[in-house]
């Protein structure tokens, strides 16, 4: 991991410990208990950071799993609480060739995702209502599977000034690591809670080796999502 990737890291790691810490050690804090589990779902627009560069067009994806959120206190005005979730997510690339033969390529990367999160939200604090919710914190994901999408009339070889390199090369890491975070809208009801949000994930490894000798100094996931999650109350 380069300086730069452990710093933002870290940065993003001592926020999350911060929104835990303060309200814990605090007088004011108004204690909860409220326990909820549900399902998600959305499309994720996403790329990859190559070095050397690739061109690319934003790559269209789903997503979707399982979430359980635990509410533990109210903090003036901040409700304060822990979320996981995990995912299926599909990322990838999509690159725009440019060489006259109209080839067309594209690469479904599908992982298991685990996001744990710090979750804020202001608003509406018991019954019914509508939140405004934040949600920051580090994910890891494991590649299951990946799929190679190339035009009838595929032929790189002749390619003026082109990375040939990612071509019929699966990843050589499979293990992904980065953070994550985002907001929306939380509408709550009398049937449960429906939370619109989006999100944008950075990733901090990289998926093909990345040492001196290897071609590719950065193959870095990033991506933004779109989605929605139901949940219902198991404790209030």
């Amino acid at each position: 991991m380069t300086a730069m990737k452990r710093h933002i890291l870290l940065l993003f790691l001592t926020a999350i410990g911060c929104a835990w810490i303060l309200p814990a050690k605090a007088q004011l804090q108004d204690e909860r208990h409220n326990f909820s589990i549900g399902i998600n779902g959305g499309v994720n627009v996403s790329s990859v950071s190559f070095q050397p560069s690739i061109k690319q067009s934003k790559l269209i994806g789903p997503e979707f799993g399982v979430t359980a959120r635990y509410i533990s206190e109210k903090y003036f005005k901040m409700i304060c609480g822990i979320q996981a979730e995990v995912n299926f997510s599909q990322r990838g690339w999509k690159e725009v060739i440019e060489d006259g033969t109209g080839d067309t390529y594209h690469r479904n990367m599908n992982y298991v995702e685990i996001p744990l999160l710090a979750h804020l939200a202001f608003g509406k604090d018991k019954g019914n209502g509508v939140r405004v919710v934040l949600n920051l914190g580090p994910q890891i994901g494991f590649l299951i599977s990946e799929k190679e999408i190339k035009s009838a009339s595929w032929n790189p070889s002749n390619r003026p000034q082109g990375t040939n390199e990612q071509y019929d090369k699966p990843a050589d890491r499979k293990f992904d690591y980065g953070i994550i975070g985002g907001g929306g809208l939380e509408v709550r009801t009398g049937i449960g809670h429906f939370i619109l949000e989006a999100r944008y994930y950075y990733g901090l490894s990289d998926f093909y080796n990345n040492s001196k000798k290897d071609y590719f100094g950065r193959s870095g996931h990033s991506y933004i999502g779109g989605r929605l999650t139901y949940l219902f109350d198991l404790k209030k």
